[in-house]
């Protein structure tokens, strides 16, 4: 992988393990594993975030429940087929295993890429600024993954501005959200949305005049003001 795909998404979570893992899929005789980790927020909240590990980083016990993990990684997506429609899934693709750092932001994403559908610009009933932004990152051998992001305040007044195609790079931390899906008139199911909450975000024209890594420091611990100041929701 070249140095400009692999800095594009970077990610930095750690968490407790709180489902078993199970077997995913099989890539060139390595296996892949799924389980979910939940992260803890400033606020005391948590994330119950999906995440995928090489069975060649898999040590003895450390994916049972209530085992600790920290890593590094990419937010990645793929598209599940369900009752005959495509989905977008979302996971943390673990590229490597860290020793605990409890200083650092236990949730940390970075992400360049291209805005690849019209923002949705909104506001709530208490007059809270939001935009939603679907941003394509490159991965290698020409494959891409399709992040939803969402801003607040003057970051959403900023995003509504931006095009299709505009080179956008985005700091924040990946969030889970419940919500409520109309099956039928007498079913309804309680769904998991996965998306960036961003707390930094920088509209550019080339990469090599854009540091992704000098703009955002992956890993810097963002207080309650800052958080309120940067537009980010914890």
């Amino acid at each position: 992988m070249n140095y400009v795909t692999e800095k594009n998404n970077k990610v930095y979570i750690s968490g407790e393990i709180v489902s078993d893992a199970t077997f995913s899929h099989e890539v060139y005789g390595e296996g892949f594993y799924e389980f979910s980790v939940r992260v803890m927020r400033l606020s005391g909240q948590a994330d119950i975030l999906p995440v995928t590990l090489s069975e060649r980083l898999i040590q003895g016990g450390m994916l049972h429940k209530g085992k600790s993990i920290c890593a590094l990684g990419q937010f990645r997506s793929y598209n599940k087929i369900e009752n005959g429609k495509s989905r977008l899934m979302l996971t943390v693709f673990v590229r490597e295993l860290l020793d605990e750092l409890p200083e650092k932001n236990p949730n940390s994403i970075l992400l360049s890429g291209y805005i690849c559908k019209p923002p949705v610009y909104r506001t709530t009933p208490f007059n809270r600024e939001i935009a939603d932004v679907l941003v394509a990152v490159n991965r290698a051998y020409n494959k891409s993954d399709y992040i939803p992001c969402i801003a607040w305040g003057r970051n959403a007044r900023f995003v509504k501005n931006l095009a299709v195609g505009d080179k956008i790079a985005i700091s924040g931390r990946i969030q889970s959200r419940e919500y409520q899906k109309k099956l039928s008139e007498t079913e309804i199911r309680t769904m998991v949305a996965y998306e960036v909450s961003v707390s930094k975000l920088a509209a550019f024209d080339s990469s090599e005049e854009f540091d992704i890594d000098s703009e955002f420091d992956l890993y810097s611990l963002q207080t309650k003001s800052d958080a309120f100041i940067t537009g980010a929701e914890y």
